[in-house]
């Protein structure tokens, strides 16, 4: 008999252990909301990006103008700090060509690297299917810009989505292409190597061809990077590489619900991953299922389960969120609502 009750002794041991050692879901708590600004200074705003400049320090970016392609869109900022945000001022003015001709901007993109430069990365062009890249850089946080500086041909830079820095100096940046002809939709890699001002293209295996923009990056590992893309399959598409972003494979859909509409991912550590998404299925116009935007959660970048909803409504554009984690651990969200103004959403994970 005793033997008999230590061995259940162990054994319910063992279980408690097991069930301690699971990781729990964590909840979101002290949420706040706001608007960057309650006067926007271009009646329409979208596709903002964020970045921690220093500890307590951000930065956002957005373009705007009269509406998405017109030519008087441009990129504007503006800076929080003492949890306020400074008035948006315009940072880019679109590009009067030798032609005379004038193009909008489109997607910044804010990214500081390990050696503590600042980018901007941009597009110019009338739409999405004939834009360039192009890029600004900043040495002291923002306060004064290099002038623009157009990236090679083929080169698009970032497209939506924040870029990873794989190792020091090697900026791994998610891009994409949607042609002219045949609207098809691909993703790419694009390699910056600040040492050399060098970029490199990197294509992805994608054998069912799927329609896939704007990826985002997840890390699992020092060599595992898990890419997601939103696409036109009422689904978000996968690819995973097991070589530091070298080469590109398994791409297929994962059981995640997307509207054809942006998304951003964040690595809170090698193991947890949020996501921000529009969890509805496509409808019959483009801004159908952008009425509900959403956190997620999850421990493989695979399955995925909803935290809290940023906006739950029955009509309206929540969209193209951009997400980081600041050197306080509390999670930044911003997005484009309504097309008028970019919203701001914080909150802590426990």
């Amino acid at each position: 008999m005793n033997l008999k009750l230590n061995y259940f002794v162990l054994l319910s041991v063992l279980v408690c252990l097991s069930c301690a050692s699971v990781k729990k879901e964590p909840k979101a708590r002290n949420i706040t909301h706001s608007f960057i600004t309650d006067n926007p200074i271009t009646s329409n705003s979208h596709a903002a990006t964020l970045v921690e400049l220093k500890p307590n320090e951000l930065m956002a970016a957005w373009f705007g103008g009269k509406y998405e392609g017109a030519k008087d869109v441009g990129i504007y900022y503006s800076t929080y700090k003492k949890k306020t945000w400074s008035t948006p001022k315009n940072l880019i003015k679109p590009l009067i060509t030798a032609q005379g001709d004038t193009l909008p901007c489109w997607n910044p993109v804010l990214f500081k690297s390990q050696s503590q430069c600042l980018y901007l990365f941009y597009k110019v062009g009338k739409n999405p299917r004939e834009w360039f890249g192009a890029m600004i850089t900043s040495k002291d946080n923002g306060v004064t810009w290099s002038n623009p500086k157009y990236l090679p041909k083929d080169i698009l830079g970032p497209i939506k989505n924040k870029p990873i820095e794989t190792t020091l100096g090697v900026i791994l940046c998610g891009s994409s292409t949607e042609s002219i002809k045949d609207d098809q939709w691909r993703v790419h890699v694009e390699v910056y190597i600040e040492a050399t001002d060098t970029w490199e293209k990197i294509g992805i295996q994608d054998k069912k061809g799927f329609d896939i923009i704007q990826p985002t990056f997840l890390v699992h590992s020092n060599n595992t990077i898990q890419m997601l893309s939103r696409s036109k399959h009422n689904k978000l598409i996968t690819s995973w590489s097991d070589d530091n972003g070298k080469n590109w494979s398994r791409t297929d859909t994962i059981d995640v619900v997307n509207s054809n509409s942006g998304i951003d991912a964040l690595t809170l550590n090698k193991g947890s991953f949020l996501l921000v998404n529009n969890p509805l299925p496509k409808g019959k116009d483009w801004f159908n299922g952008r009425n509900v935007l959403d956190v997620e959660y999850s421990k493989d970048g695979v399955h995925w389960s909803k935290l809290f909803d940023l906006e739950n409504q029955n009509e309206g554009e929540f969209s193209y969120p951009a997400i980081i984690k600041t050197s306080d651990n509390k999670i930044h969200v911003l997005y484009t609502y309504n097309r008028v103004y970019i919203k701001h959403v914080a909150f802590d994970l426990f």
